[in-house]
């Protein structure tokens, strides 16, 4: 099944398959989840109407993760098994991550002044161990361009991302570790979701949103990255 996909010309057709699928998926649930946020949803009755900032900035931090796993993963594939788009997904994805994360730090800022009364705090552990996950990803992105060598720049990137891979439990855990200004986990937990439905609802659609846009522009990113490298193949071939 690892080498099912492996030849690029089967994906290429595989992910123009599905790219609509997932598109239209990724639309309607940004639709209905908005919705409920914004609408359908009740205000806090503490932190008031600030809290709806939560249906992007919660959902954003768990793709953010989620989007770094999937790229410690690659990466593993790319260095044991040397799977041909292995070290492509890894690429495509770092671009979109960094940009998850992104909005996290900024989201979570808007959210912190009113609720904590600063914008940041170093003193916090998870936030300072999101933007580590910010510099890993930017890293990333460096070194798969800082060789002539792309294969070179591959492998490097690749140990980068095993290495830096211990930063996700950090973030998972570090509330649970240390005092912070944010929360215990209420969603993932193992006696259950502390959260009212009228709110986990919402923050659920949002968070199925976030990640079929993940999988839309990955599958963009791999195919427009597959499709460069099949011209720069045929612009030398043709040079010979």
């Amino acid at each position: 099944m690892l080498h099912r996909f492996a030849n690029p010309n089967r994906f290429s057709r595989l992910a123009a398959a599905v790219l609509p699928w997932v598109t239209g998926a990724t639309i309607i649930l940004f639709v209905v989840g908005i919705y409920f946020a914004l609408f359908a949803s009740p205000a806090d009755y503490q932190q008031g109407e600030t809290v709806r900032i939560m249906y992007v900035h919660v959902p954003a931090a768990w793709v953010a993760m989620a989007c770094y796993t999937f790229i410690a993963v690659m990466s593993a594939v790319s260095l044991i098994w040397k799977h041909p788009l292995a070290d492509i997904a890894a690429r495509s994805a770092a671009p979109l991550g960094a940009g998850f994360t992104i909005i996290v730090l900024a989201t979570g800022s808007l959210w912190g002044r009113p609720t904590w009364g600063t914008w940041w705090e170093w003193g916090d552990a998870r936030l300072t161990s999101v933007l580590v996950l910010l510099f890993l990803y930017l890293g990333h992105i460096a070194l798969t361009h800082a060789f002539d060598n792309p294969a070179r720049g591959a492998k490097a990137a690749a140990v980068l991302a095993l290495v830096g891979f211990v930063n996700i439990p950090i973030i998972k855990f570090s509330v649970e570790w240390w005092a912070t200004l944010h929360q215990p986990a209420s969603v993932i937990r193992l006696d259950g979701p502390t959260i009212h439905s009228s709110i986990l609802i919402p923050l659920l659609i949002m968070g199925l949103a976030f990640t079929f846009y993940f999988v839309t522009m990955l599958l963009v990113r791999m195919r427009a990255e597959l499709a460069a490298r099949k011209a720069r193949a045929l612009r030398l071939n043709a040079a010979e």
